[in-house]
């Protein structure tokens, strides 16, 4: 299902989505230094008008028809963005958190360790 990045930065986590099958991905993006980045990165993998990076505020950007959600963002952003993730997301959609994870969640599942660690949160779970 459709999968999106929200800060997606340089557009790695977005490619490999795409790389994974996971379609359509796209990332949201402030900085337009980093969505050119993107873009050129999109464009050397030869994904250019496969995968999208837009230059869009996640808080208002609809997530109602996402089935995945990246957020690799800092911990003070995840209360508030918990709540907009959980009024939005579809009961089938999958949250991926690197790094930090959602302080009052409890993920479905966990991979690595350290900075390299990451939750998975299938959003129907949470809002048992």
């Amino acid at each position: 299902g459709k999968t999106v990045d929200l800060g997606s930065g340089d557009g790695r986590l977005v490619l490999e989505a795409y790389k994974q099958g996971l379609r359509p991905a796209l990332g949201y993006e402030l900085n337009p230094w980093l969505l050119c980045l993107a873009n050129y990165r999109a464009w050397k993998a030869g994904y250019h008008g496969k995968v999208s990076f837009l230059k869009k505020d996640l808080w208002k950007v609809n997530l109602s028809d996402c089935q995945n959600v990246i957020v690799f963002l800092a911990p003070s952003v995840k209360p508030p963005l918990a709540s907009k993730l959980l009024a939005e997301l579809p009961d089938g959609a999958r949250v991926v958190a690197g790094r930090y994870p959602f302080p009052s969640w409890s993920p479905s599942s966990t991979l690595g360790q350290g900075l390299d660690q990451v939750w998975a949160y299938d959003i129907q779970e949470v809002r048992r």
